[in-house]
């Protein structure tokens, strides 16, 4: 690909250590909610199910669908914003997105909902992206496609111009569904790219650009 014009990137794990700041935040509704369910960090699957997928699917899995619209309507009632002072930028990711930004479209494509903007003003963040896309915007969240599509759609670009990063099982197949060439960063999945740093993103643009 020698005509990169837009990034896409994931947030939970990519933008921000914020695994911390997720399990705070569903221990929390799952204690609102009278619920006998505590995730502890340790508890990999579940922690990572968590960190990745979006709350309706997590509601699924850990309470069962007979409970999901109940836990999102409670979840509604919370403010995430409490938890975002836990959460932590990945090292050197603000500098790449101040360089990135001055020559490239970016774009946050993320299974969370109305947390996404909060997070990235709380940062600063937001003046870099041309386009958010969130799970409220699409009528399926990763895995599936349709955010990356839609992110191309507002970018304005084709997928052959733009590089997807992610960090989950779930951006890759979103990614490999909408045909988007895909970065793994610090993943235990494979990527077209792997990444271990924003420094490591920044010189694998340089020899393509």
């Amino acid at each position: 690909m020698r005509d990169l014009q837009g990034i896409i990137f994931d947030c939970d794990g990519v933008l921000f250590e914020s695994r911390r700041a997720n399990l705070a935040y569903y221990n929390t509704v799952f204690e609102l909610l009278g619920e006998q369910l505590v995730v502890h960090p340790d508890d990999e699957s579940r922690a990572r199910l968590c960190h990745t997928a979006c709350s309706r699917d997590v509601f699924h899995d850990l309470l069962g669908p007979e409970k999901v619209q109940h836990a999102l309507d409670c979840a509604a009632e919370l403010d995430y914003k409490k938890f975002i002072p836990l959460m932590k930028p990945m090292p050197e990711m603000a500098e790449a997105l101040d360089r990135l930004s001055c020559k490239y479209s970016l774009a946050l494509a993320t299974n969370r909902g109305a947390s996404a903007e909060s997070i990235l003003h709380y940062f600063d963040l937001h003046r870099h992206f041309t386009a958010i896309v969130t799970s409220r915007d699409v009528p399926r969240p990763k895995p599936f496609p349709d955010m990356l599509h839609l992110a191309l759609k507002r970018m304005e670009l084709p997928v052959e111009q733009v590089l997807y990063v992610g960090d989950s099982n779930l951006d890759r197949l979103a990614a490999s569904e909408a045909h988007i060439l895909f970065a793994a960063y610090k993943a235990d999945v494979p990527g077209d790219i792997d990444l271990e740093s924003f420094s490591g993103l920044l010189e694998w643009i340089g020899t393509v650009s």
